[in-house]
């Protein structure tokens, strides 16, 4: 047995169905997430089916994302130090039941694979490989047993790179957690609506109940400055949610509609846009927020 695999049984203990899980859920990444995406389109066709709802609930509550900003992202993928915060505190960031650990261990070890998701929607050949593993073990594993996704261990700068890359191509950045694979942070994507089964999962799901939702917010909302800002209508065109609009040439913003993604903001031409954390959102996922908060990373063993 690979050292890799010995890790993931240590990690789950006795819970030996959550390890045969875990391992099946990366070893057969795609055909996995296929069958998601199956029940997703399903979903879109049976949005009348009200018991749907808390099937729905149940999955969302087990297998979901957190939306990351592009500063917010960038600090997971320069971190020099190892991140544990295990606490009921992280439902202000996660706010899901049960897979809601910030774990980062040896940080500076990432890999990037194939997307499952692209792969199962017919992604362009080019952006396929955007799926990013942070921390040792996760990589190991990648490396160890997931071959058919072409695994390849890159350095801190060429994931900022790859993620720098894919949102100039109006990708953004999600946290993935799901309870079989430790509910923890580890799995960080550059996806985009067109292609992310977890996004399209949530459009769907929110015609059968609109609090259902697989991607929280990244906890910010966007300010814009009047004067500076000239009405050309990017932030309308880069917006994947519908948040801004422009109306006989005014700007219009909808707080609630937005994830707080970022995308807007960095391309708007007269940097008239910014972000702000918003309190009635849920908390960001900024490791330099919870360094100030918690003065420790490593709040929980």
């Amino acid at each position: 047995m690979k050292t890799s695999t010995k890790r993931m049984f240590k990690k789950h203990g006795w819970r030996l169905d959550r390890t045969l899980h875990n391992y099946i859920y990366f070893r057969f990444y795609y055909p996995y997430v296929k069958v998601l995406y199956r029940f997703v389109q399903a979903l879109n066709h049976a949005t009348w089916f009200k018991p749907l709802v808390p099937l729905g609930r149940m999955i969302f509550n087990r297998y979901h994302a957190k939306i990351l900003s592009h500063e917010d992202t960038c600090k997971i993928f320069s971190l020099k130090e190892d991140v544990r915060i295990v606490s009921d505190e992280n439902k202000r960031i996660i706010p899901y039941k049960y897979a809601t650990k910030i774990l980062f261990s040896e940080p500076t070890h990432i890999a990037v694979m194939d997307c499952p998701c692209k792969l199962a929607t017919h992604a362009p050949a080019e952006d396929i490989s955007s799926c990013l593993a942070v921390g040792k073990q996760l990589v190991d594993f990648w490396l160890d047993h997931c071959q058919k996704y072409h695994p390849r261990q890159i350095t801190q700068q060429e994931a900022l790179d790859l993620i720098r890359r894919f949102r100039q191509k109006s990708h953004i950045n999600q946290a993935f957690l799901k309870v079989a694979t430790g509910g923890s942070t580890g799995v960080i994507c550059n996806c985009h609506p067109d292609t992310c089964v977890s996004l399209k999962a949530t459009e769907f799901a929110s015609r059968i109940d609109k609090n259902l939702s697989m991607s929280a917010e990244s906890g910010y909302s966007v300010s814009c400055d009047q004067e500076k800002c000239a009405q050309c209508g990017t932030c309308e065109i880069v917006c994947h949610f519908g948040a801004t609009k422009f109306v006989e040439g005014i700007r219009s913003y909808d707080r609630e509609k937005c994830l707080g993604c970022e995308l807007c903001v960095e391309q708007c031409p007269e940097r008239a846009l910014s972000l702000y954390v918003d309190p009635d959102k849920s908390a960001p996922l900024d490791l330099d927020r919870l360094r100030r908060v918690s003065g420790d990373f490593r709040l929980s063993q």
